[in-house]
């Protein structure tokens, strides 16, 4: 939400079996066959966590100490790497899947066919018999999407993928415009439920993650990471704080650089390339010190998440659901992530950040800092893969995107999605994880992000 003069504000299943993620082969207790090959916490580096973020998700998640934190990181990499891994087996009959517990211990993965249930539990995880698979629910909230842009309306703001209660929500001021929204898109109404909400998002108007920085039309956001382009550096932020074109100074009020491309509605996507005053850096900012980027796999529905902002500093929550769509009296964006992260004026374009692991830029939200909100992130990975963008991960020149050590087509600096198919030394693999492919990352090195097919 950029700070623009305090006008805009930030913005039936049967369940079986159950085993704590510290027991699965593959965590931090138990590695996989191959003693050699890193876990999952190993990879996304857990272990570097700042004890900023640790200390504010133990402030925000209500835990008890920056252990319990950190075993909670642990548990949400190896949830990760398991739920990528049921979802390819499981295929067309994948529903969802979803962390809980205070440190993230259990992992529920959703199926439609009750035969996969005893192979979902024999992995360790809690199963979930429900009605509509995950492509269901992912094809229902699109045609809310193409609804909406005919019906837009604020009083029934934004809509998303629920996989915890297998539906797709749509929360609403007034419960008549998000009747109209459902009837005008045709979905059926077994899919669909409506949540009345007090109140409606909006922007968060307002090189390294979360300082500060200007307009040259005015107003103030936040930076979100520091990412290069080839040659030149820069960062990644939120596409309302400004258009292609819009000059900025940084949180000292020099000059710094200008936005090279910006998508406003319909994605909330934009990058600003600096001058060479400033220099690009791996870092977000914290209360008196860094946050080092490790890289970017996304983290699953219920994991922990911390927020930096020029606002309100850092602030954590919970990932309540991905594939949210979300209208602003701007317009509507898709794709985005929701959160119980709180935010204010001036937080926008600021890191979404979970351990080590970039996850988004603040969009917008309600509610703030004080009486707690819901906040909206546009994910990382579809914004720097948009923009042909390479995250700062490193405190030198940075990989760039590249080949790997080993022959085929993985290459660090490549966006990946899950699903997607590599080769790499005669062998093929595919994507279990969304992330930014890291020096290291490879497909043998990195079993928790890579599955051989």
């Amino acid at each position: 939400m950029p700070q623009r003069h305090a006008t805009i504000a930030c913005a039936a299943a049967a369940a079986v079996g159950a085993l704590a993620l510290s027991l699965l082969p593959g965590t931090a207790s138990a590695r996989s066959a191959d003693s050699a090959a890193p876990t999952a916490a190993e990879t996304l580096r857990v272990a570097d966590t700042s004890p900023a973020v640790l200390a504010a998700m133990q402030r925000d998640l209500g835990l008890s100490s920056p252990q319990q934190a950190k075993e909670r990181l642990v548990n949400e990499a190896d949830a990760g790497a398991l739920a990528g891994r049921l979802q390819q087996s499981l295929g067309r009959d994948f529903a969802g899947a979803w962390v809980s517990g205070a440190e993230s211990a259990t992992l529920t993965v959703a199926t439609t066919d009750r035969s996969e249930v005893a192979g979902i539990t024999a992995k360790g995880a809690k199963a979930k018999l429900v009605a509509h698979t995950l492509a269901e629910l992912d094809a229902a909230k699109a045609k809310l999407d193409r609804a909406a842009v005919k019906n837009s309306s604020v009083d029934a703001p934004y809509w998303s993928v629920d996989v915890r209660t297998n539906t797709v929500v749509v929360n609403a001021v007034k419960p008549a415009a998000a009747q109209k929204l459902i009837s005008a898109s045709g979905v059926a109404r077994d899919l669909v439920r409506v949540e009345t909400i007090s109140e409606s998002p909006r922007p968060l108007y307002d090189i390294r993650g979360g300082d500060a920085y200007y307009m040259g039309s005015g107003g103030r956001c936040s930076v979100g990471f520091a990412v290069t382009r080839g040659t030149t550096e820069g960062f990644a932020t939120a596409g309302h704080c400004g258009r292609a074109g819009t000059t900025t100074s940084g949180f000292n009020q020099v000059s710094q650089g200008s936005f090279q491309a910006s998508t406003f509605p319909g994605r909330d996507t934009a990058w600003v390339a600096t001058n060479s005053n400033w220099k690009a850096t791996p870092y977000v900012a914290s209360q008196g010190q860094n946050v080092k980027v490790a890289g970017s796999t996304q983290s699953a529905v219920g994991a922990s998440i911390c927020r930096s902002g020029s606002t309100t500093g850092w602030h954590c929550g919970t990932i309540t659901r991905h594939n949210t769509s979300v209208t602003y009296p701007e317009g509507t964006i898709s794709g985005v992530t929701q959160t119980t992260v709180c935010a204010e004026p001036g937080d926008s374009g600021g890191s979404y950040i979970s351990g080590s692991q970039a996850q988004g830029v603040t969009s917008g939200g309600s509610g703030d800092c004080r009486s707690g909100g819901t906040t909206f992130h546009q994910p990382i990975n579809p914004l720097i893969q948009g923009y042909g963008l390479t995250l700062k991960t490193d405190d030198g020149g940075g990989p760039g995107p590249g080949p790997g050590p080993g022959e085929g087509t993985w290459a660090a600096g490549t966006t990946y999605n899950a699903g997607d198919q590599v080769t790499y030394n005669g062998s093929t693999y595919r994507c279990l994880q969304p992330h930014q492919a890291q020096p290291g990352w490879d497909p043998v090195s990195a079993p928790a992000l890579w599955q051989l097919v």
